[in-house]
């Protein structure tokens, strides 16, 4: 081990190996701190990240042995307040759907990612998330799912997430230090600082703690250490069972290890790896073949922090690893087949030498890469308007507010607790520094049909979001004034009306009203057509006409 972390330039790795229901080996190796070289120890403290999902299925499973909640029954026959993107979605999501990645829905992790947003904010967010696939067809990883289950516990327990884990599943466990925030993990005597590996060096620096899990914290919240995570373990791989007691229940365990969705072999068929063949998901766990071995696992992954937990069903075995540093998530997977192998007589992969040299490559093209960026550069360009005309709030249903800035004569990025400066890269195209940790974002700014920025373009996590710009909100009181009759130039009668809470409509003869949307000033457009515009006039206070203005011409209506 202390070879493999030199190798990996690994500040520090703790094991559990647990048989039958003892843990029966308990290790740290390397610092918890590498900074202030303290020893990493069997009661060292770090975020657990996704094998926090499991915690949250097997609660959900509690409820369904309850009645409360059913697997594969639509999930709004039981939770009506959930919302999909489509009907299709939700006459059909499931449970079992949800919390196993098969809804067709794919991650947007920058929706909660260093976001502000509650749980239950997150999951009033899931109507505006497009399926990527059809349901059930696609293995499509989701935090956000979780998120909501999460939010489902609640609605259906009467109790936060938190609390209902605690007391259903911590408590009973004698997993008494375990906890969900950064300042709780703290107040305890041994935890693990977070490091990383810069880019294009070797140097290991320290970076601040993750702490916005409170929103997504069903997916990835826990934070734990290898003595209690092994009381976890012990009762996962005896039927639910700890010290005697049936903590867990068996049928919800055994609901979670069943195959929901099956993945490729892509280890195999692009690597030429094939120990592990066969992965499908469950609900929070993963079930893979590893040389002719029933395995299951999950891993997590926050920023500095890593970890795995697995286990042999069949043989009684099971390996927990947690990792300090991004660059050696790897070795929770190159820890965990090595102590199998050992434990089954069989002979030794090399998976540290196979994965370091795919670590070395990657970094070496990333380097490279990072060279070479701005190749696309169009050179002596300017914005084609004052940088004060890009300032202002951009909006996204989904991922929420960018914030555009201006200090002196430079924009400045802000998205969630993102905060960078922007620079001039071409045309109305402004990138942020490219960050050590997080890399860059860039802006393109867009213009509407009547030359105003009106809209900042991002390629996020899954795709482009389009933010558009949020005009200054106008007193209900001069809405309500606007409502009324109007009579086009032929005296043919058309409303305007105002409904508080959503705002004003146009209705025509004949037709369906359309939502009249804020551009700027008194100017209104429809959902359908932006170079559309319609602008209400008004005099000492009174509203006198409304004109409209396209690109034919300009019309007057007269307010009646």
């Amino acid at each position: 081990m202390e070879q493999t972390l030199k190798d990996w330039n690994t500040p520090g790795v703790g094991v559990g190996i647990v048989v039958q229901d003892k843990l029966v080996f308990a290790k740290g190796y390397g610092y918890r701190d590498y900074e202030k070289k303290l020893r990493f120890t069997t009661k060292t403290m770090q975020p657990i990240a996704s094998n926090s999902k499991l915690f949250t299925a097997v609660a959900a499973g509690m409820l369904v042995d309850e009645g409360n909640l059913a697997w594969d029954k639509p999930i709004r026959d039981s939770v009506p307040e959930i919302q999909f993107y489509n009907d299709q979605l939700n006459s059909n999501v499931t449970l079992r759907d949800m919390l196993s990645h098969r809804t067709g829905v794919t991650r947007h992790d920058l929706i909660w990612f260093k976001s502000p947003f509650t749980r239950e904010e997150l999951f009033k967010k899931l109507k505006y998330l497009e399926p990527q696939e059809p349901i059930r067809t696609t293995f499509l990883y989701n935090n956000l799912m979780f998120a909501a289950v999460g939010q489902i516990i609640e609605i259906k327990s009467g109790r936060k997430w938190e609390d209902f884990v605690r007391e259903r599943i911590f408590t009973p466990l004698d997993m008494s230090t375990t906890c969900y925030t950064i300042a709780g993990m703290l107040k305890q005597p041994d935890y693990g600082v977070p490091f990383r590996e810069k880019r294009d060096s070797f140097e290991l620096y320290k970076i601040p703690y993750y702490e916005d899990t409170e929103g997504v914290a069903p997916a990835g919240a826990i934070i734990s250490n290898i003595d209690e995570l092994s009381h976890w373990l012990i009762a996962l791989m005896n039927e639910g069972k700890y010290d005697g007691k049936q903590v867990l229940p068996p049928g919800a365990l055994k609901a979670t290890l069943q195959p929901a969705i099956a993945l490729p072999n892509a280890g195999g068929e692009a690597l030429g790896f094939w120990e592990l063949i066969n992965s499908a998901y469950g609900m929070g766990r993963w079930t893979a073949s590893y040389r002719g071995k029933l395995l299951t696992y999950h891993g997590g992954d926050l920023p500095g922090f890593h970890s795995q937990i697995s286990f042999m069903p069949n043989d009684k075995i099971g390996v927990i690893v947690l990792v300090i540093s991004d660059h050696s998530a790897p070795l929770y997977n190159i820890v965990s087949y090595n102590v199998y192998e050992r434990l089954l007589g069989m002979d030794q992969t090399p998976w540290s030498q196979r994965q370091l040299q795919q670590r070395l490559a990657n970094k070496k093209a990333g380097t490279e890469a990072r060279a070479k960026a701005g190749g696309d550069r169009v050179l002596n360009t300017k914005p084609s308007h004052a940088l004060a005309d890009y300032a202002g709030e951009y909006e996204n249903a989904a991922y929420g507010i960018l914030k555009i800035g201006l200090q002196g004569d430079q924009l400045q990025f802000g998205f969630h607790e993102f905060h960078f400066p922007m620079n001039h890269f071409h045309y109305d195209r402004f990138d942020t520094p490219d960050d050590e940790q997080y890399g860059k974002f860039s802006v393109t700014f867009r213009t509407n049909p009547q030359g105003d920025i009106d809209s900042a373009v991002i390629s996020l996590d899954q795709a482009e979001a389009v933010f558009n710009r949020k005009p200054e909100a106008l007193d209900a009181i001069l809405l309500e004034k606007l409502a009324g009759v109007y009579l086009t130039p032929s005296k043919v009668k058309f409303e305007v009306r105002y409904q508080p809470g959503t705002g004003l409509s146009i209705a025509f003869l004949g037709a369906p009203p359309q939502k009249l949307i804020h551009v700027k000033g008194m100017q209104f457009r429809t959902p359908l057509f932006a170079d559309d515009i319609y602008e209400f006039v008004l005099e000492n206070g009174q509203v006198k006409a409304l004109k409209e203005r396209t690109p034919s011409g300009e019309y007057t209506f007269q307010r009646q």
